[in-house]
Order: structure tokens, then C-alpha cells, then sequence
């Protein structure tokens, strides 16, 4: 059994099925003794792992599911030789919430100086790719920055009806002040590796 914890949040991870419906019936029922409860959109039973979709495709099954956590989409990946990967992607309804949040923003700041939205937008983007900057995640941040650029690039074009803003000035602006995502953590089992001293 595998239990990764963060506050109230938790994965589990069973060999067997039957393990983990076992599991679930009792933790449902102790649960019930502190009137507790799990939250039922939060909770499921899937497979997943290097097994899931071999076993799901022999089924005649789609796709192994997917799950949220901590802000990452958790899927079934393949390595480039074929091998079972964890993959994480940045959860899209975190993604879209936090453009819709940063579209606000820009409004508020519509006609600020380029260089002090430039140098906050900087800001923002640095912290987002110090969270979600995770292997396998770049096309994710990548899509995350062309959101920004976009959201900026409509915020400047709206400040008058002769906008100098064109396009090819945006790109010059953006590579100024808008930093490339590139991948800042290690994979997990790189990153909690222990070896024994010789």
C-alpha cells in the first residue's frame, strides 16, 4: 500500500483490487464513528498504473481514468521505449481559473507602463513554473504562457482605438518580459532517492 498525504487530501495506491475496496468499506466505516465522512466527489476507485492499460485494453475498456491532485492532472504515460510513466500535466479547471483571475487583473491595469505590468506579469509566471514546472508538464506551461501573452497582447490593443500595439511589437514585448517555461524539478523517484553509504 502507498499513501501519499497532503493535509486533508490523499491518494492510495493497492496492488489488488480487492485490497482496496476492502480498505474503503472500512475507512467509510470508521469514518462514520466521528460522523465523518468522504467527500463523494473527491473519492474514487480507478486503475491506474503500469498495469491499467494492457488489463483495460484486454477488457476491451478505453483509456486508463485520470485524477486530480494537488493541482496536477495524474494520467498513465509511456516513456519513449514504450515503458510505464506517471505523467502530470497542470489541472485545467487551476489553469482557467487563474487566467480568468489574471484577465481581471490585466484590466485593472490596462494603462500602467508596459515595463511595470511587464515586470509583474514576470513575477506571476515565475511562481506558476516554480509550482507546476514538473517533467512531462512543459506543453502545459507553454499553453499557460501563450494565455498570458494573449490576455496581455487584448488588454494593450483596448487602451485606444489607434493602437500602435500590433502583433510583432507583442512578440518583441513578451520575449522581454515573459519568461520561457522550462522544467525546474526532478522526477519523484530522483527526488526522494536514498541510498545506503557504502
Amino acid at each position: 500500500m502507498i499513501v501519499v498525504r497532503y493535509v486533508d487530501d490523499f491518494v492510495l495506491g493497492f496492488q489488488h483490487e480487492d485490497d482496496a475496496r476492502r480498505f474503503c468499506a472500512a475507512l467509510k466505516e470508521r469514518l462514520a464513528h466521528f460522523h465523518l465522512e468522504l467527500h463523494p466527489d473527491k473519492t474514487r476507485l480507478i486503475e491506474f498504473g503500469r498495469f491499467a492499460a494492457e488489463n483495460r485494453r484486454r477488457r476491451g475498456g478505453e483509456k486508463p481514468e485520470t485524477f486530480d491532485f494537488l493541482g496536477f492532472t495524474h494520467y498513465c504515460g509511456k516513456t519513449r521505449r514504450g515503458k510505464f510513466k506517471l505523467g502530470r500535466k497542470t489541472q485545467r479547471k487551476k489553469k482557467v481559473a487563474k487566467l480568468k483571475s489574471l484577465k481581471e487583473q490585466l484590466r485593472q491595469r490596462m494603462h500602467a507602463p508596459v515595463p511595470e505590468t511587464g515586470a509583474w506579469l514576470q513575477r506571476v509566471l515565475q511562481g506558476h513554473y516554480q509550482y507546476y514546472a514538473v517533467p512531462g508538464n512543459s506543453p502545459a506551461m507553454a499553453h499557460f504562457r501563450e494565455g498570458v501573452t494573449r490576455l496581455w497582447y487584448t488588454t494593450l490593443r483596448r487602451r485606444s482605438q489607434k493602437s500602435g500595439h500590433n502583433w510583432t511589437r507583442m512578440q518583441r514585448i513578451t520575449r522581454r518580459w515573459l519568461p520561457y517555461p522550462r522544467i525546474l524539478h526532478p522526477w519523484p523517484n530522483q527526488r526522494f532517492d536514498a541510498m545506503h553509504p557504502r
